[in-house]
């Protein structure tokens, strides 16, 4: 299943980290992923930039990755 598929929206998420103001957010998100709650592919779905006209950019030329849906329903 690719993301369309699962019922989750296929749009970018950017983050526009001026001075930094993201970067312990940012920090995190690595941090769970080397801690394997969150996986790669789905850090790199997390657009970011300092400058807005590059962010704005980056989202129209967005390609959404095709993830395969890691739990099912009824599962947990």
């Amino acid at each position: 299943m690719d993301v369309g598929s699962t019922g989750m929206h296929a749009k970018p998420c950017g983050l526009l980290n001026v001075a930094g103001y993201f970067d312990p957010l940012l920090t995190f998100l690595d941090h769970a992923v080397s801690e394997k709650f969150v996986r790669d592919v789905h850090r790199a779905m997390v657009v970011v930039e300092h400058d807005p006209a590059v962010l704005l950019s980056r989202f129209e030329s967005y390609d959404p990755p095709r993830v395969v849906k890691w739990l099912n329903a009824g599962t947990i």
